[in-house]
Order: structure tokens, then sequence, then C-alpha cells
């Protein structure tokens, strides 16, 4: 065998075992199971409502803003280049603080600490689409969670919420995005969950959210009490969910039914 063929065998033998590993990856984004009408509005951006999020998020990047006078552009660039891939990595560890952090809190870290300007509320439309503009910046590039080692309880503490039976109905995420994944609700398809596009926009409510409204409506609906905005158990849920999610490309802004 020369050198060409046995470069054209190692080729295939390479090309047939990342195939087998794809068709071995179970895993769905919630876009598999939408119709192709939806699916269509997602991938046009002239087409895709969350896209206005998006340009909100570019407008107020570049205005200065608070006691500093400074805008997002000043620290980081006009054009956000040094912003991909960022999404892909939260929730990360902030040292300063010695606790976890997801995309908007550091958003709002940064508004208070480096602009000297009252952080912008949770789920508020200026943080959705600072939130949507960033995260529109790793658009398509893999999930790779922090590997801080100081983020392992965290994840692991979303594990177990994951798992846990909430509400008046004891169910837990798990039951519903793990076991019964594909199967009917009422008339909609039940999503893995994978949180691969947030910010993301929802017809069922007309405008953007964040992950941590999405699954307040999940405790809604299982009758449970849902935790406040930005505690400490979204944020692991959320590093746990990346991790289950890891290697999945981001898709802000998704669009979802």
């Amino acid at each position: 065998m020369t050198a060409l063929h046995r470069a054209a065998a190692l080729a295939l033998a390479l090309a047939a075992a990342s195939g087998a590993l794809r068709a071995q990856d179970m895993r769905r984004s919630g876009f598999d199971s939408m119709s192709p009408q939806t699916q269509a509005m997602q991938r046009d951006d002239m087409e895709n409502p969350g896209m206005l999020a998006v340009l909100d998020g570019a407008d107020l990047w570049g205005r200065p803003a608070g006691l500093a006078g400074r805008s997002c552009a000043d620290c980081h660039g006009a054009d956000a280049a040094s912003m991909r891939g960022v999404a892909a990595r939260y929730p990360a560890f902030d040292a300063s603080r010695g606790t976890a952090v997801d995309l908007a809190g550091r958003i709002m870290q940064c508004s208070a600490d480096r602009q000297g300007a009252a952080p912008p509320a949770r789920e508020s439309r200026a943080l959705l689409a600072l939130s949507a503009f960033v995260a529109h910046r790793s658009r398509g590039m893999e999930i790779a969670p922090d590997e801080d080692p100081r983020m392992r309880p965290v994840v692991e503490a979303g594990r177990t919420l994951w798992q846990a039976r909430l509400g008046q109905l004891n169910l837990s995420c798990a039951q519903c995005h793990d076991d019964n994944a594909g199967q009917k609700l009422a008339s909609a398809t039940i999503p893995q969950a994978h949180p691969t596009g947030y910010p993301i926009y929802r017809l069922e409510w007309q405008g953007v959210g964040s992950l941590q409204r999405r699954i307040r409506g999940c405790l809604t609906g299982v009758r449970a009490e849902p935790f406040a905005y930005g505690d400490r158990e979204y944020i692991a849920l959320e590093a746990f969910m990346m991790q289950r999610a890891r290697g999945m490309p981001i898709e802000t802004p998704a669009v979802r039914p």
C-alpha cells in the first residue's frame, strides 16, 4: 500500500468514526421538533424576531452610561469580536465574588463596576438585549462549559435540582426532558431542554426571554414556588444544562413556539 493509499484509508476510517460518534449522539435541539415554518423563521435573520433584541443590544453596546461615561465598546471593542465564544462558556466562576455567575449576571456586574451605572434588572429589555447581542457573537460555536474545578459543586447542585421532584405534581426536570423527550404534552412535543438559544424568542411570549424565565414557567407548571430571578438555583441548573449540552452549537437568538 502506497503512502497515498494509506492516507486515503486513514481519512475514510476517521470519517467513519466521526459519523459513528454523531450517530450515537441522540441529543436534539428544540429546533428539530419545530414546524418547517418556525424553523425558517429562525434561519432567516430578516424574519427572526429575536434579531430585534440583538439590534437593540448593538445600540446599547456602543452607548456611554453611568458615572464613568463609558460604553461596553470602550472596553471590549466596537464590533464585539472579543465576545466570540464568551456565551458558550457561561455560567462561569467569578473569583472576585467567589461564586458562579451567568452571562446576564456578568453584564450586570460590568454595568455596576466598570460604568458606575445601576445594573439593568433581570428580564428587563436592556439586559435581554445586551445578553442577546453578546450571545449572538457565539452563534454556531460549540458549547464549552467553564472547566474551573470550582464550578464542579455548582454543576452537581444543578444535577440534583434537575433530578429532584418538585411542586404539587411531584415531577422533576429529568422525568419530562430525559425520560419523555419527544413525547407529547397536550399538543406540544416535549423537548430535551438544551439551552442552545438563549435569550430566546418564544411565539407564546411574543417576545424575548431568558432561560430563567423558561425554568420559572416549568416550575409554575408543576405547581412549585419559582425561585427569584438571579437565585443560585437558576445558575446551578444552567451550569448543569450547559454541561449536558456540551458540544452542541449556540443558536442565539433561537425561536421557539
